[in-house]
């Protein structure tokens, strides 16, 4: 899926230890809000610390793009959780090419 619009928020960055113990994981939320009447606010994840890192070199509050993602949904205990997995975000400022920040694919 893919939605374009602007950065209005950067949440905190979130880090926990893996279920193995073998290491660290990292993961950043981020709010885009497109020109949309209805349903026009999204809550993306980014997963990895790589990702993250590349996400906040390349990205500001008021950054126009373009973001590719996933829905992701799991079950625990009966009830469900549901993620948009940013996978693809790309600059849409017209005065620039369109830039991947990542692509985890």
């Amino acid at each position: 899926m893919e939605v374009s619009g602007k950065i209005t928020k950067i949440l905190d960055k979130v880090t926990g230890h893996k279920k193995d113990a073998s290491g660290t994981w990292e993961k950043q939320n981020f709010v885009l809000e497109t020109d949309e009447k209805y349903n026009n606010i999204y809550c993306f994840e980014i997963f990895g610390a790589e990702k993250v890192f590349n996400f906040n070199q390349e990205n500001a509050i008021g950054s126009p793009v373009t973001v590719q993602f996933n829905v992701k949904t799991n079950e625990y205990k009966g009830k469900y959780y549901t993620s948009l997995q940013a996978w693809k975000i790309g600059s849409t400022n017209a005065d620039e090419q369109t830039e991947d920040v990542y692509d985890s694919y």
